[in-house]
């Protein structure tokens, strides 16, 4: 085991996004957003780092030859420690754009995918952590897998990528359910996954859920599945507990609050990582999650970290544990 392992590593990638708007018609509405940090292991990284401090959580940069230097000044901001950077000389940084035609979003790269697989931990200080976050198709997931060292048992937690959320790729997904601890989809892939109708509803949620866990997820169907349901907040199961409906952060009378969901979900399971570590426990990790979440939605990109005066850290001028406590009080109807 190595010394002083990292509590979360996340095996997504660093990306650069950039941005093009325009209208229905595709023509330029004139909106312009400068290049940002993106990726969904940033985000989980990021909803972890509003936990733990950074020396308990990883993840790989690839830095190309053309890496900014403000982009690498606010990942530094923080915390160094979080941050394994990989010279890549001979090629570009990961960039992709995020296009939006009126209200429909579309996501392309730019540059060629470094993926990043658990051999690429071995020897460096993100070896065997307690807990590995990897986003990507089941297909990959098994691959991830077969990479997992013998004597090393790490919570994993497997994000579905979107675009491979489809019927066709349910046998690969039932492959490597057995072998994963926390299965968490958002509501939609969930329902595409299984060929089940949209919109997404509680009930149809629930169903979701119980369906995914006759595939048995974890050695001895000890796996949970969390379904990461938006403004409905997100549903816990697994096949020894009760379901539970953890509620969103921001109610629907705060919509003002929402200004940008990118990245909410990849926050939400590097959140739930550092709950787990805290808490010991799913239920109680899932309001670590809603909270990290919460943060992300509140303005495009990353939020803001800062210190008080008495040397607590903040994000976005707020307390991330007064608002745990704000959940837990509303869940419960107790102090926490």
């Amino acid at each position: 085991m190595a010394r002083n392992a990292k509590s979360f590593v996340t095996l997504g990638m660093f990306i650069i996004d950039e941005f093009s708007f325009m209208d229905d018609e595709g023509r330029p509405t004139g909106r312009t957003l400068e290049p940002q940090i993106g990726g969904g292991g940033t985000y989980a990284a990021i909803g972890s780092r509003i936990w733990l401090p950074p020396t308990d959580i990883g993840m790989i940069v690839d830095k190309g030859h053309d890496f900014p230097e403000n982009i690498e000044q606010k990942l530094m901001n923080y915390g160094k420690d979080m941050w394994m950077f990989r010279s890549q000389p001979t090629c570009g940084t990961t960039r992709a754009v995020n296009s939006y035609r009126g209200e429909v979003r579309g996501f392309e790269y730019l540059t060629p995918r470094i993926r990043i697989t658990p051999k690429d931990l071995v020897g460096t200080e993100l070896e065997r952590p307690k807990a590995l976050h990897f986003i990507c198709s089941p297909t990959r997931a098994s691959a991830i897998m077969s990479e997992v060292e013998e004597g090393w048992k790490p919570t994993t937690i497997y994000e579905p990528i979107p675009d491979r959320c489809v019927p066709e790729e349910l046998p690969a997904l039932k492959k490597v359910l057995p072998l994963i601890s926390i299965l968490s989809p958002n509501a939609e892939e969930a329902l595409s996954l299984l060929s089940m109708p949209l919109p997404p509803s509680k009930n149809s949620i629930e169903s979701a859920a119980d369906e995914f866990l006759q595939f048995s997820i974890g050695e001895e169907a000890t796996g949970w599945v969390i379904i990461r349901s938006g403004a409905l907040g997100s549903y816990v199961k697994s096949r020894t507990t009760k379901g539970t409906w953890v509620d969103a952060y921001w109610r629907p009378e705060d919509s003002d609050k929402v200004v940008d969901v990118t990245g909410a979900g990849n926050a939400f399971l590097g959140g739930f990582a550092a709950g787990l570590v805290i808490s010991g426990d799913v239920y109680q990790a899932t309001l670590y999650a809603t909270v990290s979440a919460s943060f992300i939605i509140e303005q495009e990109g990353l939020p803001t970290i800062s210190s008080t005066p008495n040397s607590a850290e903040v994000w976005n001028a707020d307390s991330p544990q007064r608002r745990l406590e704000e959940l837990y009080q509303r869940h419960t109807g107790i102090p926490h």
